[in-house]
Formats: structure tokens, sequence, C-alpha cells
């Protein structure tokens, strides 16, 4: 399947490069987006595998699918033969913030 990663999955991989290189290391960042792209490597082979996440389900939100790749959550959408991924987050982060922040910009 062809794998679409969108502005605002892009904005998050950009604040989580500078959030791990300051307080880790940019070899720690290395390491993590090495397994982020093998994850939505994954995603493109086996696109159904990922769950409804609960914050999503719960508002009635069920075409969304979430991988999760070493300490991250890749949140993406099935729509025909394309993936699209919308969100990648921290796997710690409050979920529920974080759509409430999108939801108002």
């Amino acid at each position: 399947m062809k794998t679409v990663i969108l502005a605002s999955a892009e904005r998050d991989l950009v604040e989580l490069r500078s959030y791990i290189v300051k307080n880790f290391s940019l070899a720690t960042w290395q390491k993590s987006f090495g397994k982020l792209k093998e994850g939505i490597r994954n995603l493109a082979r086996f696109p159904h595998l990922g769950a409804i996440p609960e914050e999503l389900e719960a508002l009635h939100q069920s075409q969304y699918r979430q991988a999760l790749s070493d300490m991250h959550r890749i949140i993406y959408e099935i729509r025909q033969d394309t993936i699209y991924i919308h969100i990648i987050a921290d796997a710690r982060r409050d979920m529920q913030s974080l759509l409430m922040r999108r939801l108002v910009r």
C-alpha cells in the first residue's frame, strides 16, 4: 500500500526529534527514527493489524488505527489503497490532551 505522512505527522517528527536530541542524544534519535521507519514500512505490508485507539473509539472515530513502534504511537487511517499517517507521538504522552490540541488547531 502507498503511505502518506501528513503535515501534522511531519510536525510531530520535527518536535519528537528536537525533544529526543535535546534530552538524550542524536544517536538515540537516529535509533528511534530507524524504528519508526521500520514501523511505517510494516504498516504498508499489514495495515489492518493496528488496533483502534481507545481515545478515538470513544469519540466514534473507528476509521483510525494505531501501531506501536518502540516507544511511539503511529495513528493512521486507511482509505482505499493508501495509508494516511496523522500522528506520531511518544506512547507515554497523554493522547487525550494531544487530540484536543489538534482539534483546536
